[in-house]
Parts: structure tokens; C-alpha cells; sequence
């Protein structure tokens, strides 16, 4: 009898796996209401080093922050840190801008917000860093390097010119350049080329092209050239009253510049190849999971609607998150996802109260380590999940200031079925909350990201950043 308890019980958490902790909170002075969303986190990305994280809210601002970290040694030779040290409050600001401000279309009668929906760094070529942003009309490309600032120097004050009224001396200002500082330019402007609302931007591994996404087109852009783009996809029906369908989420290929993968709300994946035609409204691969008739329900489609897309580093595989899981397709097989990690099932008895307060349609995006298979998305009650798709573990954990006085990171082993799982669904790890009366859903987690190298990860929750690192 002991021995059936003592299945029952969470698994401890393996002494390979990683040890999240928290260490570091950007903005936590921010306003944290959720009632008052102006300096609410939009955006998050690192660069392709991860030395460099760049923050967007919905004030339309960008604040860039730099690694300081550095590897500190033992005497034994043995890397180390002591606390308080730079390795506790790894990334500093560098620097901040506006990247978006409120604008009004006249024409349509229409406000445009300034929030920032998406932030892309392009590929570096020189000392300087530039930056993809948009909003949900105008894409900006930004130039961010080291400048000296002029300053003035010998001004005259109203002291000095008292005297020059009896008789003294009157200096002429001196310009002089003060000291290096990081300075954000911007250098190009992408707009009036959507009519609906920009949900993806994606650099191509070319370094000189990108895709932007809204709901029913797919435009690609040359970064020289902002006056001129090519539409890729345009699923935009001949009646609107025929629209079935419309684009979630657009990601070009890590390694094959020709190639790039769209998602939409009705749970399915095309994959385009540019060489195949000027216009992929054929996709040369559909990526669709069929779903049983007899499990449908209202909220079968609002639920398989997917909201972010990503492909590995090989890409070889693509990750795809809707409300419920997480899939994980093979781009050699089209008929059904390799695994399926469920995310939300413990929320699917409160289906219909999601749905009367629009919670249903939030939408959660998901991020990457490269060279492995590592992934972090969010939840609610500020929750977030790490996940390795290959060995099935998923580490939940909550995003807050005082991580030590909540409990441990929960470690939670996960059934891996092929395509829809039929059978048992995987209980939540333990740390989650599965009291559904207790859950704040206004507290979430939309948007996070995976440092590209190390284990650490940045989510997102109302107006501060938190940084863990495992």
C-alpha cells in the first residue's frame, strides 16, 4: 500500500536536469495592475549571442539591456560567483527609445496604437546592432551603436552677462563631443503596405530580406528598400463573407532562405518555397492534425487556433503553440505532430467562463534554445513551463520577486503520445495551481524567450521581466 502512495507523489527532479532559479527582475517598479496595461510587456528577444535582450511594452518603448556578465574564477580553478556580484544582476540598460508613437488613420477613422508587437534582431555586420519593431501598421528598422554626444561648454550665464553690461569679457560657446554612448537611429520605415493588423515579422537567413505577417497577406521586404515590398501569400477571399480562416504567425527557415512557414487559426501549417512561385498561395506542404468528429465541440476550433510557430535551429522540426499544447511537427511527415505536450488541459472543464471573458483567445507565444530541445512558453498566475520535447520533462514555475519564499521549480515527467492523445491526459505539475476558482487569468504569461546558448530564460508578466537561469 505504501508503495502505491508513494507512486502517487510528484517525481523528484532529476540530478541532470538543470536547477532553475530566479536572478534578476527588470522593471519591477513598473505598474503592475493589470487594469492599467501602458508599460505592460509586448515583446521580448534576444540577439543571436545573447548578450544583448531587447524589451517592447505597450507604451510603444524599447529598452535594450547588455550582459555583464562575467566568469569569475575559484582559486581551485573551478568557475564561480559570490553573491552580488555581476552574476546576480546579469544584464544591465544600455538603452532606451521610443520606438512607436500613436497615430491616427484618417482614413479609415481608425487609432493606431503605438504598442510593439514584435521585435527581430537582423544579422550582425558591422559594430553597429540593427533592430527590426513593429506596431500593428508601420515596421521600423533601428540602428543602435556608439556615438560621442556634443555637449556645450563656457555658456554664458546671467551672471556673466551682468558683467558684460559693466564692462566685462562675453565667451563664445565652445561645442565639444562628450563621451561614447549607445544611441538609437532609425534608418528605415515600412509602412502602408498592410491593411489589417501586423501580427509577425521574420528575418531570412540571408540577412538582406524579411517577411511581416498580418491577418490575410504576407509581404517580403528587402531592409534597403521601404518603399517597395512583394505580396507571398494573400488568402484574402473574394467576399469577406467567405472568410474561413486567417493568418496567426510567419516564420522564415533558419538555413534555407527560400523557404518560410505560416500558421493559421484553424490549427494548421503551410510551408512555402519562394522558388516554386512569386505567389505561395500553394504551399508545398500542409502541416494538419485531423480531429476526431466525435470529440468536437464549439471550442474545438477557438482552441486549436495557433499562436506562435518556430523552427529549430536545424530546421528540421517546427514548434507550434495553440491554447491547449505545444505540438512538435516533423517537417518529413504532414499528417500528425511527433508529440504533444499538453499544457492548458487542466483548464478545459472551464472552457466556456474562458470563452464569456475572452480569455480563450490569449495568445502564447513560445521560444527556443538553439542546438537543443529545450523550449519555454506561458500559462496563467504567472506561470511559465520549461520543456525538453526529447526527454518529456516539463519544469513549472512561477515568475515573481520573491521566488525563494514560493515553492521549488516542480518537475514533471510527461507522457509523449504521437498526434492527438486519445488515452490518459498528463495530470499538471504539481506547482500549478489546478484550483480553477483561485486562478488569475488576468496574470499571464504571453510572451517569453530562451537565451540562445545557456539556460536562461526571459518571460514577460504585466510590467517587469523576470530572468531565470537554470
Amino acid at each position: 500500500m505504501s508503495a502505491v502512495r508513494g507512486s502517487l507523489r510528484p517525481p523528484p527532479t532529476p540530478a541532470y536536469l538543470p536547477q532553475w532559479k530566479s536572478t534578476q527582475v527588470v522593471g519591477e517598479g513598473r505598474n503592475q495592475d493589470p487594469e492599467l496595461e501602458s508599460d505592460f510587456i509586448t515583446a521580448l528577444e534576444f540577439d543571436e549571442t545573447g548578450r544583448y535582450l531587447a524589451i517592447g511594452d505597450r507604451s510603444g518603448k524599447i529598452q535594450v539591456l547588455e550582459s555583464k556578465k562575467e566568469k569569475a574564477s575559484t582559486p581551485s580553478g573551478k568557475a564561480g560567483a559570490k553573491k552580488g556580484t555581476s552574476s546576480d544582476a546579469e544584464y544591465q540598460p544600455l538603452a532606451e527609445f521610443q520606438s512607436h508613437e500613436p497615430e491616427f488613420d484618417y482614413l479609415k477613422s481608425l487609432e493606431i496604437e503605438e504598442k510593439i508587437n514584435k521585435i527581430r534582431w537582423m544579422k550582425r555586420t558591422s559594430g553597429s546592432h540593427m533592430m527590426l519593431s513593429t506596431n500593428d501598421k508601420t515596421i521600423k528598422l533601428w540602428k543602435l551603436s556608439e556615438r560621442r554626444t556634443p555637449t556645450v561648454s563656457n555658456a554664458n550665464t546671467d551672471s556673466a552677462a551682468a558683467g558684460v553690461r559693466r564692462g566685462g569679457v562675453l565667451k563664445f560657446p565652445k561645442r565639444q563631443m562628450g563621451e561614447k554612448g549607445p544611441v538609437a537611429m532609425p534608418r528605415k520605415v515600412y509602412q502602408n503596405a498592410h491593411a489589417y493588423h501586423i501580427n509577425s515579422i521574420s528575418c531570412n537567413s540571408d540577412g538582406e530580406t524579411f517577411i511581416s505577417a498580418d491577418d490575410l497577406r504576407i509581404n517580403l521586404w528587402n531592409a534597403e528598400v521601404s518603399d517597395k515590398t512583394f505580396t507571398v501569400v494573400d488568402i484574402k477571399p473574394a467576399s469577406m463573407e467567405e472568410l474561413t480562416e486567417v493568418i496567426t504567425a510567419a516564420e522564415f527557415h533558419p538555413r534555407n532562405c527560400h523557404h518560410f512557414a505560416y500558421s493559421n487559426s484553424r490549427g494548421s501549417i503551410k510551408l512555402c518555397d519562394l522558388r516554386a512561385s512569386s505567389l505561395c498561395d500553394d504551399h508545398a506542404k500542409s502541416f494538419e492534425e485531423e480531429e476526431d468528429p466525435a470529440s468536437r465541440t464549439f471550442f474545438s476550433e477557438i482552441i486549436s487556433s495557433i499562436s506562435d510557430i518556430k523552427f529549430t535551429e536545424d530546421g528540421r522540426y517546427l514548434i507550434a503553440r495553440d491554447y491547449m499544447t505545444v505540438k512538435v511537427w516533423d517537417l518529413h511527415m504532414e499528417s500528425r505532430p511527433v508529440k504533444t505536450l499538453n499544457i492548458h488541459e487542466h483548464l478545459r472543464a472551464k472552457l466556456c467562463d474562458l470563452y464569456e471573458k475572452d480569455f480563450i483567445f490569449d495568445k502564447f507565444e513560445c521560444s527556443l534554445k538553439q542546438g537543443g530541445k529545450q523550449l519555454v512558453t506561458g500559462s496563467y498566475n504567472h506561470q511559465f513551463h520549461v520543456l525538453d520535447w526529447a526527454s518529456g520533462t516539463d519544469m513549472a514555475m512561477e515568475a515573481t520577486k520573491n521566488a525563494s519564499k514560493k515553492k521549488a521549480p516542480q518537475f514533471k515527467r510527461l507522457s509523449l503520445g504521437r498526434g492527438r492523445q486519445t488515452g490518459a491526459k498528463d495530470p499538471p505539475p504539481p506547482s500549478i495551481n489546478t484550483d480553477l476558482d483561485t486562478i488569475d487569468f488576468m496574470k499571464r504569461v504571453l510572451h517569453c524567450a530562451f537565451h540562445p546558448h545557456d539556460n536562461t530564460v526571459a518571460v514577460g508578466a504585466s510590467g517587469a521581466v523576470y530572468l531565470y537561469t537554470g
